[in-house]
């Protein structure tokens, strides 16, 4: 099992500690999950601190065995403003994970596909009207947060009977930042475009690519995240969606870093637990 960078008290004291004004603070917590923090405004994207799915598919012929640590338990993290849901694949809308992450935050609000509403409300017994649903273009100011839907491709793009997205990505602006979270994706002829508005400072991008021997849906290999950051103009980008679970991962030396390099991209791979902050430019 990996060993988070850091875990449980030595992660929160860490979490917790002053940072400079106008920073923006990242935290990889393992899978596509990410806590940012910039001056009083916390945001967690698609958090699974849980081992439901190891529980839930250990007697099958697709065990999800975990790879890497939990790094903090959902109910320690406090101060959260908004939490996302890119898709309802568990490791995205984790029950275990969201429930007590809610209890523990009595003012959070949620941001979902607005396609998986009725799933969402099922999953985590919360109120219908309680989580905010966007689709792909649309976009709402949430605790000052401006964040906006992209459609995914996991593996196709996924409509509902009314014609909305079962899968995003989002962009959120918040303080002086633009970040992008794909969430779960393929390369799409629309995902270019509808990114091209934006000026994005860090890219969060899955890497462990698309293998149908795995039995699941599949993702951005190294390669084509790279190539995604590039066509986007990412300032930063940061691989994730790989050492959760030993079927389904990457190794990011094979081809997210040789490709970053060779394309001049700037890049940053974490360790579950481990605390980035950015600086933001003079201006």
């Amino acid at each position: 099992m990996i060993k988070p960078y850091a875990a449980d008290d030595v992660f929160l004291a860490a979490l917790n500690a002053p940072a400079s004004r106008d920073a923006l603070r990242i935290a990889w917590l393992g899978q596509s999950g990410f806590l940012l923090e910039c001056n009083t405004q916390r945001v967690l994207l698609d958090p699974y601190l849980s081992d439901s799915l190891t529980k839930k598919y250990a007697e099958t012929q697709k065990p999800h065995v975990r790879m890497t640590a939990r790094v903090v338990a959902p109910e320690r993290l406090t101060r959260i403003q908004l939490v996302t849901s890119s898709h309802t694949h568990t490791d995205h809308l984790d029950a275990e994970t969201l429930k007590p992450l809610i209890a523990a935050n009595p003012g959070i609000q949620m941001v979902i596909p607005e396609a998986t509403r009725e799933l969402v409300v099922q999953r985590i017994a919360c109120e219908h009207w309680w989580p905010i649903g966007l689709d792909h273009l649309s976009s709402k100011k949430i605790s000052g947060i401006q964040v906006h839907g992209i459609a995914a491709a996991h593996n196709e793009l996924s409509i509902d009977s009314r014609g909305q997205n079962l899968f995003l990505g989002y962009v959120l602006q918040f303080g002086s930042w633009t970040v992008y979270h794909s969430g779960d994706t393929l390369l799409h002829p629309d995902l270019v475009p509808a990114l091209a508005g934006f000026t994005i400072d860090v890219a969060f991008l899955p890497i462990n690519g698309n293998d149908p021997s795995r039995g699941v849906a599949g993702n951005l290999d190294g390669k084509e995240a790279v190539h995604l950051a590039q066509e986007i103009g990412a300032k930063l980008v940061i691989p994730c969606h790989y050492e959760m679970f030993t079927f389904n991962t990457a190794d990011p030396n094979d081809l997210f870093i040789p490709c970053c390099h060779e394309r001049s991209i700037r890049y940053e791979v974490m360790a579950a637990g481990q605390i980035l902050e950015l600086q933001p430019p003079r201006t």
